[in-house]
């Protein structure tokens, strides 16, 4: 007998979950649709500066934190700005995008409303500033659903590292183990295996390119939340 795509669905889930007391996501292409913001961001910023876009930035700086970014951008542009500053106008260039054209993730409200009901709590770790990070929960209505909103400046070290993971855990009262995380790029789900937590990897346009990766190094992967409810 043929199986449907809505019994594949929970048979997935039923495995992602079993022993999950928390999940973890990241936000930016694994909780809201806004990589691309960030490349236009770039573009403009380093432009008020008459610096070109250099080819392979954005995968030089993924998985920095938001402070960790600014200081290379500080280190290999000739900015004269501080690090605070440089922070600040990111910020402001953000606000607008985030707030009116980033959607979340397709399926993601359902998904957030499953995992509630079943008990199962809910945070953010995320690389970028708490500042955008609240905006965007205020926006999608998301603060009732998440316990806890760890930033990178929250810690040491930034992804792969699995500082952010662990502290979201922490916060959380939950082991590693028991923690399943969900991440769009390679040095995010670095982070959450570097963790000892089980990782799914969310597929996004931003990082086709590594998609095959993705897969190898994450224990499941969903091209959207729709899947697993």
């Amino acid at each position: 007998m043929a199986v449907s795509k809505e019994e594949t669905g929970q048979e997935l889930r039923h495995e992602m979950l079993r022993g999950v007391d928390a999940v973890l996501f990241d936000l930016d292409g694994s909780l809201v649709d806004s990589m691309w913001v960030w490349k236009s961001i770039d573009v403009e910023y380093l432009g008020r500066f008459g610096i070109s876009l250099p080819e392979g930035l954005q995968y030089e700086i993924q998985g920095m934190s938001f402070t960790e970014t600014a200081a290379y951008f500080k280190e290999h542009f000739p900015i004269p700005d501080s690090i605070e500053k440089i922070k600040a106008d990111w910020n402001r260039m953000a606000w607008d995008k985030y707030t009116y054209e980033v959607p979340l993730k397709s399926g993601i409200p359902k998904f957030l409303s499953m995992c509630k009901e079943n008990g199962i709590q809910l945070g953010i770790a995320t690389s970028n500033s708490r500042e955008l990070v609240e905006n965007i929960a205020g926006v999608h209505k998301l603060r009732d659903y998440f316990t806890c909103i760890v930033t990178g400046c929250d810690v040491v070290r930034g992804k792969p590292a699995p500082d952010i993971y662990l502290e979201a855990a922490g916060r959380l009262g939950v082991a590693p183990k028991h923690c399943l995380v969900f991440e769009d790029i390679v040095q995010g789900i670095q982070a959450g295996k570097n963790a000892g937590m089980r990782v799914c990897a969310v597929e996004d346009a931003y990082s086709a390119k590594e998609r095959e990766e993705k897969r190898a190094l994450a224990d499941y992967y969903i091209e959207n939340y729709w899947e697993l409810v």
